[in-house]
Parts: structure tokens; sequence; C-alpha cells
């Protein structure tokens, strides 16, 4: 269970999403509707913030008396720095997605892996349980969907990275973990996964974002495989070339919506429910 730090409330408080580029962003649609749904007095808009310049809107915002912010690309390492305090998802993540603001300062939260495993399992009923599992990219969105996505037991994790370093880090930082029992875990470059298969591939890269394809084999798909983009709002040169082999296909709105009610637990105390509000946001 999440720890929750919703403190007393002011009659409205102010909430935002904080990302560069921002104006694509759904999540103040989200938040919205969860305060009509659990009756709370909040604002929420989207923040552009310079890309030097994250630490210093989250001081500003802090100032103006915001209570917390969900950050997105490409400022979920930055989030970590920002904070005093740091839970333990945001440690095993090294990157923050979600900041509370209270007397304790600014604590740094990681709600990404949850928002993953709750929208795959919860609403595409997928088991992530004895699969082989491939998970495309190694940085921030990754970090923070690793420790959740081992915790679910695949027979085979894969980290693959168009360069093999930040691939090789996260693998050698999970590998020894008794807590993930017999998974195995390895890294490789896109290229070395010729040849290979897998039961459940996850685009955790930005890829999307510029309309680029990742240099992936066809073959990576397996049969009946659950290719997922944690991407939302297009149809992504992922999503088109999994489609292209028969793949399940789904976007990363779920997540967004899973991840955006666990942010908003720990800000107001309260457990939104998510279908109503995924179904929602997909029809706009």
């Amino acid at each position: 269970m999440a720890e929750k730090y919703a403190e007393p409330l002011n009659y409205t408080d102010r909430y935002a999403v904080v990302g560069n580029p921002i104006a694509h962003s759904k999540s103040p649609l989200i938040h919205e509707a969860f305060a009509r749904q659990a009756q709370q007095s909040m604002s929420y808009e989207r923040v552009l913030a310079p890309l030097d310049g994250f630490a210093a809107t989250v001081h500003d915002l802090i100032a103006k008396g915001y209570k917390g912010v969900n950050v997105t690309v490409p400022f979920k390492f930055d989030a970590f720095n920002v904070a005093n305090v740091v839970t333990a998802r945001a440690l095993e993540a090294g990157a923050a997605n979600t900041l509370i603001f209270n007397k304790d300062g600014v604590v740094a939260d990681n709600t990404d892996g949850a928002g993953l495993i709750n929208d795959i399992i919860k609403n595409l009923h997928h088991s992530f349980a004895g699969k082989r599992v491939l998970l495309l990219g190694a940085g921030g969105a990754a970090e923070g969907v690793l420790n959740p996505l081992l915790a679910t037991k695949p027979d085979l994790l894969v980290i693959a990275n168009r360069t093999l370093d930040k691939a090789l880090a996260m693998q050698k930082r999970v590998a020894a973990k008794p807590e993930y029992g017999q998974s195995t875990v390895s890294a490789c470059t896109f290229a070395d996964l010729h040849g290979r298969q897998f039961d459940i591939v996850i685009n955790a890269t930005s890829a999307g974002l510029t309309d680029t394809a990742l240099p992936i084999a066809d073959t990576v798909f397996a049969k009946d495989c659950l290719a997922y983009d944690m991407m939302y709002g297009r149809e992504t040169p992922f999503m088109a070339q999994a489609r292209a082999t028969g793949a399940t296909v789904a976007d990363g709105l779920g997540m967004l919506v899973e991840q955006a009610a666990e942010a908003f637990y720990l800000w107001r105390g309260v457990r939104p429910e998510t279908q109503p509000v995924i179904e929602m946001i997909r029809v706009l």
C-alpha cells in the first residue's frame, strides 16, 4: 500500500503537470475528473518548464502555494534530484514522476510502475507471471517501471536500448535482488534482439514523440503478444509495426490514468475509480 502524504486542504489547492513539451498532456482532464468524482476542491494545470529550468520552476510553484506536481518527460531525473525526501519507489527507480510539497519539503515518489502494472493486469487482463517480457529503453520511464515489472515474476525480462551502457546499469542494479525470485534479467542493444521473441513488449522510449521507428525486427512479437507503448494519444510507429504482426496493441492512456490515480491518492488521501476516466479520455 502506498504511503499517503495528504495534509489539511485549502479551499482550492493547486496542482500541475510539468514537462517540455506539455501542451499535449491530458493530465488536467484526468485530475479534474478525479476531483469531481471524489468531491475535492482543487485546480490542476499544465506548466511548461525550460529544459534547463526544472528546479527553478518547482521552487516558483512552491512559492505560489502549489501542493504538488506530476512530472513528465524529460524531467523525471530532475524531479528525483530536486527532492529532499525520497520514497522507496522513487529510490528504486532513481527517478520521480510525482512531487508532494508539504511540511517535510519536497517529497519525490514514482507512480509509473504501479500505473503500468495496474493497467496491464486490471484493465487489459494480461498476466506477467512466467512470461517473456521485453522493455525497450533505459531512460527515466524505463527506470520507473523496472522494479514493479520484476515484482510480477516474469520468467524473463530483457532491457534493450540503442546503447548498451544504460541498459547494463539497470540490469546490474536488480540482477542480484532475491525478492524477484527466479526471474532472469538481461540487457542488450536493439540489434541484439534479432531472432528473439517475447510475450509482452513494452516501449518505454520517447521515439513516439517524433514518430521515429525503433530498429527492432518484427520477430520480437511472439504469437498472442501484447505490445504496449507508454505513449498515448497517437498511433506510434512501434504500435503500427506491432499491429502489422498480429500482436494485441495498447497505448499508455490506461497507464497515464492509473499512475495519476496513485498520485491523486498521495495528494488527497482518496483513491479514485479509474475505468470511467479512461473511457471518458479515450473518446475525447
